[in-house]
């Protein structure tokens, strides 16, 4: 039951890793600190659909 979801930087949107998630045991959305290398700085990274 994995499902790919692709990560959003938060301040450029756009759509910088995709990575997968257990739609069973997580239900609300995905938000890491990840590298963005269009802004050059550690972003929040919000989930979205890949």
């Amino acid at each position: 039951m994995r499902e790919n979801v692709a990560l959003q930087c938060k301040e450029c949107k756009r759509r910088n890793y995709t990575t997968t998630r257990n739609k069973k045991k997580q239900r609300n959305k995905l938000e890491q600190k990840k590298y963005c290398k269009f802004c050059r700085k550690h972003t929040l990274h919000k989930e979205v659909k890949a």
